[in-house]
C-alpha cells in the first residue's frame, strides 16, 4: 500500500465537505479571538509559575547520574549501530532501515516524543553524550567553550541546520537514498561535535537543529523546571510563555511551518507538471528548492509584517516584535506536525522497525520481524485520520492566538491591543485556511 506522508487522499477522506472544514476553521479562529479579547483582559501566562512538583523518588530517578549514564551510553551505541548499518547494509532504501530511523524516528518520532513529555533530544543527543564524555576527561565544565557564542547569532545556525534537513527531504533528488542520509546524519555529527567543543553546551541549545526543534516542542509539554532547576508539571502555555527570543526565532518557525506546507504542496499533479516541464532546462533540484524557499519565505515575511502591524510603539520595539511573538506559531507548528505526518509515524515506523529483522542483509530474522505485517490502523480509518487532522491544525491555531494575544497584552500599549492584534489574527486564518487546503487540497 502505497501511502503519502500525511495518509491522505484528498478531501473526500473528510466526513464533511472540504469548504465546510475551511470555513468553519476560520469562524473558530475568529469568534476565539472575540472571546479571548473581551475575557482575558490581563497577561496570565506566567513562565515562572512553581507548578506542581513531581513525586520525590520519580525526580531522583530523573536526574540521577546513573540514570543520564545508562542514556547516553544507549544513545551513543545506538548512532554506531545506525552508521554501521548505513555503510555494510543493503544500498536499497526498501530494505535498509536508516532513512525510516532518521525521518521517522528522529524528525517525527522524538519530536511527537517531545510534545509530549519533555525535551527528549537534550537528553538523548548522542553529540551532547560524546562532549560530557571528553569534558570529564578534560575536566573541564561542559557549559565552557573555546570560544564565545555571539548572541546576535540566536536561532540563525539552527534555522539552517533545519533548513539543509527539509532541503534534503523535500528538494534532493534522492531524499530517500541511504548514502544521502548517511551523508546529512555524519555531516550533523561532526559539525554538532565541532560546534560544542568551540562554544559549549550554548551551541546545542541555540544551533543544534534537532535539539532546537525538540526543546521548542517542549515548550507545550506539560513538564517543565522551576526556578530551583527541580522537575515539575506546569500548563503547557506557561511553560510556551518562557520560550527565549532570540535571532532566528522567526527564521526557525517559518523553516519548519513553510517546508510542511510545501511538503502537501508537491504532490499536487500541477506543481509536478512543472517540474516535469522546466527539467530540460532546469534541474528539478533548483526547481523544489526554488519552490521551498518561496514557501518559507512567504511565511516567515507574512508573519513578521503582522506582528509589526501595530501602532503606540517605538520603531526600535517594533522590530522586535516578531522574535518576541514566534513562540505563537508553536502550537501551529505542533498541529502541523501531527496533523502531516501522524500516519507516517504510526505505519511507516512500522515498516521501520520490522527491516531490523536483517539490518545488514545477511537473510536474517532477528526477533520474528520478518514474520509480522504492518497494521494500517489510521489507513483503514481515512474518515477517523480526517477529523484527527482537522482538530490537530485547528488546536494549534486556537492555542497560538491565545499565546500571542497574552504576549500582546504584555508588549503593546492599551490602545492599541485590539487594532494590533488583527493582522496577526488574520494571518492565524490564513495559515489554517492554507493549511487545510494544502493537506486536503490535493
Amino acid at each position: 500500500m502505497k501511502l503519502l506522508a500525511h495518509g491522505l487522499n484528498g478531501a473526500a477522506d473528510l466526513p464533511i465537505p472540504l469548504t465546510y472544514a475551511l470555513i468553519g476553521a476560520a469562524w473558530a479562529l475568529t469568534f476565539s479571538f472575540a472571546l479571548l479579547f473581551f475575557a482575558w483582559r490581563l497577561p496570565r501566562l506566567d513562565p515562572g509559575s512553581p507548578g506542581l512538583p513531581l513525586p520525590g523518588p520519580l525526580r531522583r530517578v530523573l536526574d540521577a547520574r546513573a540514570t543520564r549514564t545508562v542514556i547516553a551510553v544507549a544513545s551513543v551505541v545506538v548512532t554506531a549501530c545506525v552508521i554501521v548499518i548505513a555503510v555494510f547494509g543493503s544500498s536499497d532504501p526498501a530494505s535498509n532501515p536508516v532513512p525510516g530511523v532518521l525521518y521517522i524516528g528522529v524528525w517525527v518520532g522524538v519530536m511527537v516524543a517531545s510534545l509530549l513529555i519533555g525535551p527528549v533530544w537534550k537528553v538523548v543527543s548522542p553529540v551532547r553524550a560524546i562532549h560530557r564524555f571528553g569534558c570529564l576527561l578534560l575536566r573541564r565544565p561542559p557549559e565552557r567553550g573555546l570560544l564565545r557564542y555571539r548572541g546576535e547569532w540566536g536561532y540563525l545556525p539552527a534555522a539552517l541546520g533545519l533548513f539543509s534537513f527539509v532541503w534534503l527531504e523535500l528538494a534532493w533528488r534522492a531524499p530517500g537514498s541511504v548514502s544521502s542520509v548517511l551523508t546529512w546524519l555524519l555531516g550533523y555529527l561532526v559539525v554538532t561535535t565541532i560546534g560544542l567543543g568551540l562554544f559549549g553546551t550554548v551551541w546545542a541549545e541555540r544551533a543544534d537543529p534537532l535539539e532546537v526543534y525538540s526543546t521548542l516542542l517542549a515548550r507545550l509539554s506539560v513538564y517543565g523546571r522551576d526556578s530551583a532547576g527541580l522537575p515539575v508539571v506546569r500548563m503547557p502555555l506557561n511553560n510556551l510563555a518562557g520560550t527565549p527570543a532570540l535571532p532566528g526565532s522567526v527564521a526557525v518557525a517559518a523553516t519548519l511551518l513553510g517546508s510542511t506546507a510545501f511538503d502537501s504542496f508537491s504532490t499536487f499533479p500541477r506543481w509536478r507538471e512543472l517540474v516535469d516541464d522546466l527539467a530540460p532546462v532546469l534541474d528539478p533540484t533548483l526547481v523544489r528548492t526554488a519552490g521551498l524557499l518561496v514557501f518559507i519565505g512567504v511565511v516567515g515575511g507574512v508573519f513578521a509584517l503582522a506582528a509589526r502591524a501595530t501602532g503606540g510603539v517605538r520603531p526600535a520595539d517594533r522590530a522586535l516584535l516578531p522574535r518576541r511573538l514566534a513562540h505563537s506559531l508553536t502550537p501551529i507548528v505542533a498541529g502541523y506536525l501531527i496533523a502531516h505526518y501522524l500516519t507516517f509515524l504510526v505505519e511507516k515506523g512500522q515498516s521501520t522497525v520490522l527491516l531490523f529483522a536483517d539490518p545488514l542483509d545477511r537473510g536474517w530474522n532477528l526477533a520474528g520481524l520478518a514474520d509480522r505485517d504492518v497494521a494500517y490502523v489510521l489507513s483503514n480509518h481515512p474518515s477517523v485520520l480526517a477529523t484527527c487532522t482537522v482538530l490537530a491544525v485547528l488546536i494549534g491555531h486556537l492555542l497560538g492566538v491565545a499565546a500571542a494575544h497574552d504576549r500582546c497584552l504584555v508588549l503593546l500599549p492599551p490602545r492599541h491591543r485590539l487594532t494590533g492584534q488583527l493582522a496577526l489574527m488574520l494571518t492565524m486564518v490564513g495559515f489554517t485556511f492554507t493549511g487545510l487546503y494544502l493537506l486536503f487540497g490535493g
